[in-house]
Parts: C-alpha cells; structure tokens; sequence
C-alpha cells in the first residue's frame, strides 16, 4: 500500500507540475467520486498537441537589437526555475536589453497584468512585457526556450532572428521512460543554440544531441545568503533538503541515510525542510519545516553542522547557499555534481545509504575537519555572483548573435 500511495501521489505532483492546480484538483476530486475511467473522457491528442508542428506569426515590424522574448511556464509564488528566469532578466535589464515574457499555456493567470504585478511584487521589478500564450507577440531578436513544453512554441515562433534555449536541468529524467521523456528529449534536436546552467549539461547537450551549447554558471545572492549566530552550538544538526514529489532529489534515500546516522549518533538532531512530509512515517526525531520562506532560510542553515543534499541530475543552487550560511555539504558522486563541487568544498560520496551516512558521521563527529571544509566552501560561495552569471549569459547572447542565422540554427 505504501508503494501505491507513493506511486500516486508523484502522480499527481506530475500533475501539477503540468497542468497547474485547478485542473489536477479536478481530475483528483472526479477521481474520488467516481474511480477510475468514469467521468470526462482525457483528451489526449488535445493536450499533446503542442508537439506537433505549427506557425506562430508576429506582429509586423522589425526585430529591435538587444530584444529577448522568453517563453516560461505558467508559475507559482516560490518557484526556483522562475526565480533564476526572472533574475536573468532583470541582470539583463541593467545592462540594457529589453525583455518580453510569454507565459506559455497559463492555467495559474488569467491575465497579463496579474501575471506581471506576481512577478513584480514576489521576484523581481521586472519592466518586462507579459504577454499571455501566443497572441500578439512583437518580433525579437532572441526567442528564449526555458523548459521543454515551451520550447515547441519557440519552434513555431516565426518572429525570431535567433532561438536558444536556456537550460537548467535534463529534463526528460523528471519522467519514468515514456511519451513525455520522448517529447522532452526531442527538444534538444530543435537546432537551438543552448545556454546552461553548469558545464555538466553544456557538455551532454553537445555530446549527445549537437547542440552548440555556452555554459553559465551558479551564483549566491550574496546580501541575503550569510553565515549568522549560532543558537546551541551544542547540539549537532543535519538539514535535508526532503521533496518527496521530485524524485530526482532522492527522498527515500536521504531518509535511510538520516536514519542511519540516527541509530549510530542517536543525540544528533535533523531538519527538513522543502515539503510538508507530516504524511510520512519518520522514526527518527526531526524538525519538518515543510516549505520555507527565502528570508528564513538563512538563520535555519545557520542552525545546522551539516546538510545532507542529493542530486540525481544537475545540482541546485541549494549547496552554495548553505555552504554561504556556514554548513557542511554532503553530496553525491557524478558529472552532474562535479562540474561545480569538489572535495575540497564538500564531501562528495556515492549515492549508497552506506556511503553517505559514512559522510555524514565523519564530519559530525570530527569538528576541526569540518571546521576546515567549511571556511573553504564558504570562500568559494563568496566568489560566486549573479553579476558574473549575467555576464557569462550576454557572452552568450553575443556568441548567438555571431552566429549564421536561418536553417536549422533557428529551428525554424
């Protein structure tokens, strides 16, 4: 049964990832009252029809230099893909480019002055258009992909000089194999030139696809992410960052980790934090956090000697910000990791329970090498800037623009 109720429930996290809140609410009360296959019948062509090949025309007009049109996802409040999206642009922003947002498919907004004001008030003070799906687009000079449903839009987009394809993670891992892993990786052969989060996904994209790829890399907010006092210094803590519905961040393994430890240092104390876990059977004694705001977590991973953070595809921003706040990093093994991290910043282990929990014991119990691994990943997270980041992105963009346009280098 608790294999059922795991299946499912990543089920409906698949969900509304896709479809947004409304719709999987729906479809999970329809569920409860009638079981499956009553009901409305699902429209599978309707909503895979994305993936077949259409034209976007724009506006008239020419496309301005320095002109980007990003497609994004509809989103929520919190969330982090947007967050580095929207910080990108507002970099960009300082530095003279204009910006559009397409929100592509929205099921969250219903306009674009919402969508906009959301942007505004909980991310960034964007003076970017919101332009909602694919009506009444301006001409551009970069159409910017930012996921792989938004990239078929991108394809059909006729209003672009140049098409690229910002890429912040290998997207068709997020699915079992599968329709969806096939449409997500069939996105990477559109011809765009890729921009990357991290050397690890530059480096697969051209390898394994073609792309011609410009890898950016990772950046601290430098003002918000530092290192506070310690409350109890006393007691030893380990943070994990728990999200049950991304299996890409380990779960089920992080917590036979965590439990590990607690059988062999029983006075240790853990915190999680990324999701409500209440519904979980946790034996071990622990502080659920569930979801936490941006400017609590910088006092919640000063409280703690080490994290405990595992990444099955490219690494997130998480590591550096804890290791700015003063904690100790526990990671896994893998290209995926190493393209930023290192054993001389964190301790990089393979991603057996065995092996980690190893990890995370050595460092509990010795507090002069824990003491040294941290003073160099902090100098590390110092050296980090999204400043630098925005650079790294318009070399890039600069690279791009001296590109042969047309063909296959546009997708078009």
């Amino acid at each position: 049964m608790g294999h059922v109720f795991l299946h499912r429930a990543r089920r409906v996290a698949q969900m509304l990832r896709r479809d947004g809140v409304v719709p999987t609410a729906r479809a999970v009360v329809r569920r409860l009252r009638h079981g499956p296959g009553s009901g409305q019948r699902i429209d599978v062509l309707g909503h895979y029809a994305f993936a077949m090949p259409y034209k976007i025309a724009p506006l008239p007009g020419q496309a301005a230099p320095g002109t980007l049109l990003w497609f994004v996802p509809d989103f929520g409040i919190g969330s982090g893909g947007h967050l580095n999206i929207f910080r990108t642009i507002w970099h960009l922003e300082q530095m003279g480019y204009t910006s559009g947002i397409v929100i592509v498919k929205p099921d969250k907004h219903q306009r674009a002055e919402q969508a906009r004001d959301d942007i505004r008030q909980h991310f960034f003070p964007l003076q970017a258009q919101v332009y909602m799906g694919a009506d009444g687009l301006p001409p551009c000079e970069f159409a910017i992909a930012t996921g792989w449903d938004t990239a078929y839009m991108v394809r059909a987009f006729q209003g672009a000089e140049r098409k690229l394809y910002f890429v912040q993670d290998f997207e068709p891992s997020f699915y079992a194999v599968g329709s969806e892993s096939v449409l997500a990786e069939n996105t990477y052969r559109f011809g765009f030139s890729g921009i990357t989060a991290g050397g690890w996904l530059a480096e697969k994209l051209r390898a394994e696809y073609g792309m011609r790829t410009h890898a950016v890399g990772f950046g601290v907010e430098q003002e918000r992410y530092q290192q506070l006092s310690r409350r109890e210094p006393e007691i030893k803590r380990v943070f994990f960052y728990a999200r049950p519905p991304t299996p890409r961040r380990a779960f089920e393994l992080g917590l036979l980790v965590l439990n590990a430890v607690w059988r062999r240092l029983p006075q240790t104390q853990f915190v999680l934090a990324g999701w409500d876990t209440a519904g979980y059977h946790i034996p071990f004694p622990h502080l659920a956090c569930g979801t936490v705001a941006l400017d609590d977590l910088p006092d919640l991973y000063s409280q703690c000697d080490v994290a405990l953070v595992v990444s099955l595809t490219n690494l997130s921003l998480l590591p550096l910000e804890l290791m700015a706040c003063g904690c100790a990093v526990v990671s896994n093994k893998g290209p995926n990791v190493e393209w930023l991290l290192n054993n001389d910043v964190a301790l990089l282990c393979e991603a057996s329970p065995e092996a980690l929990t190893d990890g995370l014991c050595s460092l509990l119990e010795d507090d002069e090498r824990r003491a040294a691994l941290t003073a160099r990943a902090q100098q590390l997270a110092r050296s980090q800037t999204w400043e630098t980041v925005a650079r790294q992105f318009e070399a890039g963009l600069l690279q791009i623009r001296a590109q042969p346009s047309g063909g296959a280098a546009c997708g078009a």
